[in-house]
């Protein structure tokens, strides 16, 4: 009988189905496209291009790794570099010498800006070694291998910009510069790529995996170990075998002459060294479709649940008519069971296909912003779809059997009475259990604020949650006290309408209960995901305009400045001081994790660094970071965290993953804006993917004129030489790239400062609002619909007020009024729950309380209202358009 009844309702009564379906549709599109992202993290990864023809490649690792204990087990943790790891360079030799190994060739890769008479792009520098890396058809075509002072240029690129050998070019790199004459041309194959380069310069990030062969010159292999600014180092060997001699047998005699000082790749594992930031790429992917999917997938099924129990619970006049004529509770449970596996497959079956979309959205962004390298491919499969659909079915299920237990347990001969009446108060268990999620949100919110910034920041959506859980759970209590506090002034002040919601909101807590809960949902997720990017902002912003000190800001319209632009800055006529800076990366341990901070390379005297820096140093002194390159500055929330003050020595991680312990020698206050580390530029030119300066900061001396040093300072980037003559002075000229043409020098003052972007901020900036999106899209139509339901289900009720004699203005201002208590009750609550989490994530990270901007916080409080209002009023009139007879009358 109960699948009958179940068949029935579901085919005759769709429309009391309606809002589940859509709570389940939206789970399933959300559940499926997390599951999609984080299947893509997983599986991802890039074919070999420029390494297609080595079947053997060895790169370094392009992660650190510690081992943790936890509990019995020890666990890896791995954190992705955020410099270009490289390998030795003796590495081939030994690997040549194994009986199986035909050729083991060197890679590297760094950018190569040529003088402007050239008409050259920036060009990828590498060894001659590394011709024929791409295949048989990379060859040199015209001319000779390049000897001191001679440079060979690919053929298109050379005739693109009609240069021939013999004709001379001036060209810069990172560890010097100078004029060198064309020796010859090589030919590239039309799938030689800047896989490689793409790492070695921002300029070529986007080229990985393009079809173009990238514009590169080839040096004398000792000439290019010099000026790569990594001597001894390659980003890359690949191993060529003897004839007969198979790929796996090649890659157990490589394995044996590298050791553990390498990794040896084969198969699609090749692509990881062509595009090393594959591997953060991997752990955003899995971060956000993980982390980020969980919270996700528990909103989901908290949404489903909800609404099935609301569902069902508006349908207790029929359950209870059944129990009535002698239907038993388990025939009730059953029917319930039922439907939800009629309805929950399918709602959740069609938002697959939504899910996907919003998948492809989110992963095509990711690859448009860089995040992801453009080679890797959403990976569809079964298993996220599955999960979405078993996910909500299962949750349709158990909300079904929890809403059940009520209509089932009544007496038949009391069930259409106690149907009718609302019980008075939660259940003992469901005020037991708000409570204990309550108090879990409170001493998960403590332990953050024990925490450092980014650990806080970890626990932001388990408080939220937690809170989230006790509301809903406490929810008839927190609609009876917002009614009691709130239905005073209705009242008083807003006639008749108001009297009737503040009596109907006290007499009908769970109905009001469950309207507040989802959007105490949508400001709970959304103001801490946005308010959190809002502090940061905020208060990176206030440290950069308190922090810049300089006059001037020079900077480079290409890779950057390279090495002694300071030097030479601060001998122009009028500077007093010239500080560069070199923008790298760290990685360093904060209890069983590994997080990378930004840093800085200090070119110049450190002295100085105050004329144009104002840290708002704490401890110590930034001049001794001159006493040797084994010194370090940390932001005094990094010390903190890394438990060190000066003198001591700090355990550190450079770029490219190089283990560091320098002595720290100051600590200072404004490193969110600036960057958590200060290190020598000796100390880490060596250990970043492209060793040129990002800008160097100019202070004039007392009386200079302005103007004219900035006009001298842009004449750093003049040419000399062009293509003349000084054939054979190829990378003598350390420091002189200026004039070697390095790229348009730009010269900004400080109020036109602005920070070269950090990839990461920006990006985790862009994922956080997206998550908001999602987040509170979701629980905005959960919102709605929630709201939608209560309304129609209130026929009778209206019914009756109009029959007793209430206007249907009156009938639409009760509605209106207590739209309102629900956003403003709503509001409130989501309002706190954001505050607790977000105060020690922002006393973490940025030292200062949430900011909560008014351009931000009131449109959402205004999105908010303005959901309530359309959502109770919209359906409010069409109950007001039906006889109220004949509604009275009609079925439930």
């Amino acid at each position: 009988m109960s699948n009958g009844l179940a068949r029935a309702s579901v085919r005759f009564r769709p429309a009391s189905f309606a809002g589940t379906f859509l709570a389940l549709f939206f789970g399933a599109a959300v559940i499926t496209a997390c599951g999609t992202l984080l299947q893509t993290g997983i599986t991802a990864s890039v074919p070999p291009v420029r390494y297609a023809a080595a079947p053997v490649v060895v790169a370094a690792d392009p992660a650190v790794s510690i081992s943790v204990k936890r509990g019995e087990d020890r666990d890896d943790v791995e954190q992705a570099l955020p410099e270009r790891a490289r390998v030795d360079a003796a590495l081939a030799g030994r690997i040549a010498a194994q009986s199986g190994v035909a050729a083991a060739r060197p890679d590297t890769a760094f950018p190569v800006p040529a003088g402007p008479a050239s008409g050259l792009p920036v060009l990828t520098g590498r060894g001659f070694a590394s011709v024929g890396i791409a295949g048989p058809d990379e060859k040199l075509v015209e001319g000779r291998a390049p000897g001191a002072g001679e440079v060979v240029l690919d053929a298109d690129t050379a005739r693109a910009a009609h240069l021939a050998p013999g004709a001379v070019v001036a060209l810069t790199a990172p560890g010097g510069s100078g004029s060198y004459r064309i020796s010859g041309l090589v030919a590239q194959p039309a799938t030689a790529t800047a896989a490689s380069a793409s790492s070695a310069s921002a300029a070529s990030a986007g080229a990985a995996g393009a079809a173009h062969p990238q514009p590169t010159a080839w040096f004398a292999d000792p000439v290019a170990d010099r000026i790569s600014g990594h001597p001894g180092k390659v980003d890359a060997i690949a191993v060529q075998p003897r004839a007969g001699v198979e790929p796996k047998a090649l890659a157990a005699q490589v394995r044996q002459a590298v050791g553990n000082s390498a990794e040896v790749l084969t198969g699609t594992a090749r692509g990881t060294a062509e595009t090393p930031v594959l591997t953060e790429s991997r752990a955003m992917l899995t971060g956000l479709g993980g982390s980020f999917g969980g919270v996700a997938a528990m909103t989901a099924v908290f949404v489903v649940m909800s609404t099935v129990a609301l569902a069902t619970g508006q349908r207790a006049r029929e359950f209870a008519l059944l129990r009535a004529i002698g239907a038993t509770p388990r025939q009730i449970r059953r029917t319930i069971a039922t439907e939800a596996v009629l309805v929950a497959p399918v709602a959740a079956a069609l938002g697959i296909l939504p899910g996907l979309a919003l998948a492809r959205w989110w992963f095509g962004e990711m690859v448009d912003r860089g995040a992801v390298p453009g080679t890797v491919g959403l990976s569809v499969g079964p298993v996220p779809m599955l999960a979405a659909v078993g996910t909500c079915t299962l949750a349709a299920l158990g909300a079904g059997f929890l809403a059940a237990r009520r209509p089932s347990r009544l007496r038949p001969s009391q069930a259409l009475g106690e149907a009718a009446v609302e019980p008075g108060r939660p259940g003992k268990v469901r005020t037991v259990a708000g409570l204990l999620f309550a108090a879990g949100g409170v001493a998960l919110a403590g332990v953050a604020a024990g925490l450092d910034g980014a650990n806080a920041a970890n626990t932001a959506l388990g408080v939220v949650m937690c809170f989230l859980l006790a509301t809903a759970l406490l929810g008839p209590w927190v609609a009876r006290t917002a009614a009691g506090l709130l239905g005073a002034p209705l009242r008083l002040g807003a006639g008749a309408s108001g009297s009737l919601a503040a009596d109907n909101s006290r007499a009908n807590a769970r109905r009001l209960a469950s309207a507040i809960t989802p959007i105490v949902m949508v400001t709970a997720f959304c103001g801490t995901l946005l308010f959190l990017q809002t502090t940061l902002s905020h208060v990176t912003g206030e440290q950069l305009r308190s922090g810049i000190t300089a006059d001037h800001v020079v900077g480079s319209a290409g890779p950057g400045l390279p090495a002694g632009t300071a030097a030479r800055a601060a001998e122009v006529p009028g500077v007093d001081a010239a500080v560069g800076v070199l923008r790298t990366g760290a990685v360093h341990r904060s209890g069983d994790t590994l997080s990378t901070v930004n840093a800085l390379g200090i070119d110049g005297d450190p002295a100085k660094l105050p004329r144009v820096l104002d840290l708002g140093v704490r401890s110590g002194s930034l001049a001794d970071l001159g006493r040797s390159a084994d010194t370090v500055a940390l932001d005094a929330a990094l010390a903190a965290d890394l438990g060190v003050k000066v003198g001591d020595r700090a355990p550190l991680w450079l770029g490219d993953g190089t283990a560091v312990r320098p002595t720290v020698v100051a600590t200072y206050e404004r490193g969110l804006g600036f960057g958590q580390l200060l290190l020598p530029r000796a100390a880490v030119a060596e250990h970043v993917t492209a060793g040129y300066d990002s800008q160097v900061l100019v202070a004039d001396a007392p009386g200079a004129d302005r103007s004219a040093v900035a006009a001298r300072l842009a004449d750093l980037g003049a040419p000399s030489g062009g293509q003349g003559g000084q054939g054979g002075q190829g990378g003598t000229k350390a420091g002189g790239g200026a004039q070697a043409g390095a790229g348009a020098v730009t010269v900004a003052d400080r109020a036109g400062y602005v920070a070269q972007a950090d990839r990461a901020r920006e990006i985790g900036a862009w994922a956080n609002t997206v998550m908001a999106g999602v987040l509170g899209g979701f629980a905005a139509v959960t919102a709605a619909n929630t709201l939608v339901m209560t309304v129609l289900d209130r026929r009778r009720e209206v019914a009756l007020l109009r029959l007793a004699g209430t206007t249907r203005r009156q009938v639409r201002g009760m509605l209106r009024w207590e739209a309102l208590l629900v956003a403003a009750t709503g509001l409130l609550v989501g309002g706190v729950i954001a505050w607790i989490t977000l105060v020690p994530i922002t006393r973490g990270i940025a030292g200062a309380a949430p900011h909560i901007p008014a351009g931000t916080a009131l449109p959402l409080a205004a999105g908010a209202v303005l959901l309530c209002l359309a959502a109770t009023g919209l359906p409010g009139r069409a109950l007001l358009r039906a006889r109220p007879v004949a509604a009275g009358g009609g079925r439930q």
